[in-house]
């Protein structure tokens, strides 16, 4: 090669590979460094709390549990864990023994291969109550875990005390017919658009991990910026919490598991009774109008509040109002 050449050859070099680096860096780092997002620190913030497992249906399960009286099984959703329900555990537990679980997939449970549809996930939770040594439970789900709430009280009615969903109860066979694309240009507000267009993206196999992957916080924000109505309801601790339980790629093939059962799902519910007649009740925010349509339509004679103030997560945003409907509710259900 000619002299002039090769200079321009290193020359040109030189300048790409500065480039090429920084095209590498793509991880913009977690802005939670520092924070102690452990189980042992979380349940240490819960007096009379205990973080537990138990070999259930084939998976290690966690839970953390705590307090005296008849059992409240609590069910989160994504992309949070048990410690979604933080805020209305000590007052439930007054008189209640309270189980918050991590669900299939979740957290510090085991997260297999397969088993994300809901019937297997109820299965799950009826197996814990088993071996926890109870005939039946009050259970309490928020999102996927009001899916599972309603699968097991479909499937294992004698085992449900009584049901309560926040904010979410299952999937309509409505969720068949959503649309890729919205009726009219998104505004980028959600309360407007109200368009689920991570239901799609979840659907998908293997690239959600390569994109989410240590960056979990940057996925995350979007749904703390766009289904919370009161930001300050999620603390700095508590979303460092949830990027940390979805920051790997076990952590986000479980939680896009629960999305890509749905097709089973939906023909599961199709098996099960036109309405069931287990107490149950509804406590919506942001989701109230489709959680009403639900529970009036599967169940037989519903209680329905409605927290306008509130957006997705209930439990955080209005833990006071939902713990006092809780324990309206539960002593009601046991009254009589």
């Amino acid at each position: 090669m000619h002299p002039t050449k090769r200079t321009i050859a290193a020359a040109a070099l030189s300048l790409a590979l500065p480039v090429a680096a920084a095209a590498q860096t793509t991880d913009k780092g977690s802005p939670y460094e520092g924070i102690d997002v452990s189980t042992e620190a979380l349940v240490g913030e819960l007096d009379g709390f205990a973080s537990r497992f138990a070999e259930v249906n084939g998976i290690r399960m966690h839970y953390v549990t705590g307090g005296e009286g008849p059992p409240v099984i609590m069910m989160p959703g994504w992309p949070q864990t048990w410690w979604a329900f933080n805020k209305i555990m000590p007052d439930l537990a007054e008189d209640h023994t309270v189980i918050a679980v991590d669900i299939r997939g979740m957290g510090e449970t085991d997260k297999p291969e397969g088993g994300y549809d809901k019937k297997t996930m109820a299965a799950d939770i009826h197996a814990l109550i088993g071996e926890l040594g109870y005939d039946a439970v009050h259970l309490v789900g928020h999102d996927i875990g009001s899916q599972v709430a309603y699968a097991f009280a479909a499937n294992y009615p004698e085992a449900t005390t009584s049901v309560s969903f926040l904010d979410v109860s299952a999937q309509p066979q409505s969720t068949r017919d959503m649309r890729l694309v919205p009726s009219a240009p998104l505004t980028g507000e959600f309360r407007q658009d109200f368009f689920l267009w991570w239901f799609a993206f979840n659907q998908v196999h293997d690239m959600p991990e390569e994109l989410i992957e240590g960056r979990a916080h940057i996925y995350q924000n979007w749904f703390w910026d766009s289904l919370l109505y009161n930001q300050d309801a999620l603390s700095e601790r508590d979303r460092a919490v949830y990027a940390a339980a979805y920051n790997t790629r076990d952590g986000i093939r479980g939680g896009n598991g629960w999305y890509q059962a749905y097709p089973t799902d939906l023909d599961d519910q199709l098996t099960y009774p036109d309405k069931l007649e287990v107490p149950s009740l509804g406590i919506g925010g942001l989701g109230n109008v489709l959680l009403v349509e639900f529970l009036q339509g599967r169940f037989v004679n519903p209680r329905l509040e409605h927290l306008p103030e509130a957006g997705h997560y209930v439990a955080e945003e209005a833990p006071e109002e939902v713990t006092a409907s809780l324990r309206a509710f539960l002593a009601s259900v046991e009254a009589e």
